[in-house]
């Protein structure tokens, strides 16, 4: 397993772009927390420290598929580095003014979480070229899957250090300076530089005038319900069962079982066609979340939160690999881009639906959120299942000289919309 991604990360650039993208996207995962800590600072209550940090996310979700669209039609660094730098000033200016003028503190937060660049789905767009075999892109769709456990843990550490060791205004400012060295790790490497997308049919619904992507992005809109909604029960358990030391291990289980899952499921190749296997993974991930309900004791609870985890990061690596193949031609990084964002959307709703559930009937009830998203997930998956057919695999060619720009492995120009399956 460990000679298998050794193999990959030697790859001439593979572990550079894969470090790049994860540091560029520190702020990305840690904004919301960073913005909180900013605002309760200064002296902000918690409802405006959550509203900031909504407003943080929504313009986040908003700006991804829209720059992952640019990034389509202009090239990564013409729209990476540009967007990372004004994400960056964006949190410099928040920094600079504190709450006061409101309205600039609202503006700067939603300047940074827009202008967030698209890193994750710009790196799954270069791993064609800079790989040249489809068994090690999905393996390389798994490790990058794994290693976003890694960062999401890693990143709120960072930001409580720097605030220990200097301030609340300190870490926005470290932070964001990471990200755009980061970013500008990768937008300036070879394949960043050669890039571009296939030529696309002008269209305004874009990645979106697929009915496979739809399907996919239905899918993890439920599955962000449901993780949404384990960061909130979790706490409430933690409140039942001992304090916020027993949240941080639920929380930590869970990432853990993801990494597990990732690193295992990426380490060897799948028979079967992606689509097909995509939905076994979802059966399984929704029976992850559902015993979560039962709420037993502290150890259970840890071994079931393993448990749920541990399915999620193999089948999001494999999702990246189904939406390459629906995406319009043309379309790579914006439709990597929109799952990024359906997934995000459904976290901030199950965030939000999960109080009321908690105030009603407890931890259990939080938990059976969690389920019910995991179902409805699975539900989406199999009731739409004829939008989302096997496609043949594309046809991958590595080439050399100025062809080397072209990476989008995907000839299909509407897949998912043919005759009857047109809406």
């Amino acid at each position: 397993m460990a000679a298998g991604y050794g193999q990959l990360l030697r790859t001439r650039y593979a572990a550079r772009l894969l470090a790049g993208t994860l540091v560029g996207r520190l702020p990305n995962a840690t904004g919301p927390l960073a913005v909180v800590l900013f605002a309760r600072a200064e002296g902000g209550s918690y409802a405006l420290a959550g509203a900031l940090s909504a407003v943080y996310g929504l313009c986040n979700a908003v700006g991804q598929p829209l720059l992952g669209r640019a990034v389509d039609v202009y090239g990564q660094p013409r729209v990476m580095l540009p967007a990372a730098v004004l994400s960056a000033l964006g949190m410099v200016l928040l920094a600079a003014v504190g709450l006061d003028p409101l309205p600039v503190a609202y503006a700067a937060v939603a300047m940074a979480g827009f202008f967030t660049p698209p890193l994750e789905g710009g790196l799954r767009a270069l791993w064609p070229g800079v790989l040249g075999r489809a068994d090690r892109i999905h393996a390389a769709y798994a490790l990058d899957a794994a290693a976003q456990e890694v960062m999401f843990t890693v990143g709120p550490l960072l930001v409580t250090l720097c605030v220990a060791v200097w301030s609340e205004r300190a870490a926005l400012l470290v932070i964001n300076l990471l990200g755009v060295l980061g970013a500008l790790s990768v937008v300036v490497s070879p394949p960043s530089r050669r890039w571009r997308s296939a030529p696309r049919e002008a269209h305004w619904l874009g990645a979106l005038r697929s009915g496979g992507m739809l399907v996919v992005l239905g899918t993890y809109f439920f599955v962000g319900i449901a993780l949404g909604s384990i960061a909130v029960a979790a706490v409430a358990y933690a409140d039942e069962h001992g304090g916020g030391m027993v949240a941080s291990a639920l929380l930590s289980a869970l990432g853990a079982g993801a990494l597990l899952g990732g690193v295992v499921y990426g380490a060897r190749e799948w028979p079967g066609e992606p689509e097909n296997r995509l939905r076994v993974l979802i059966v399984l991930v929704a029976l992850g979340f559902v015993p979560l309900a039962l709420v037993p004791g502290v150890l259970g609870m840890t071994l079931l939160a393993g448990l749920a985890g541990l399915f999620f990061a193999p089948s999001l690596a494999c999702a990246f690999v189904v939406v390459d193949r629906h995406a319009p031609k043309g379309t790579v990084t914006e439709a990597f881009s929109w799952l990024v964002t359906a997934f995000v959307v459904g976290s901030s709703v199950g965030m939000t639906v999960e109080g009321p559930a908690v105030e009603a009937g407890g931890a259990a009830a939080g938990f059976a959120v969690a389920g019910a998203g995991g179902l409805a997930a699975l539900a989406v998956m199999l009731t739409a299942r004829r939008f989302l057919p096997p496609l043949a695999a594309p046809t991958m060619t590595v080439a050399t000289g100025p062809a080397a720009a072209e990476n989008d492995r995907n000839d299909a120009d509407d897949p998912g919309f043919r005759t009857r399956h047109q809406a």
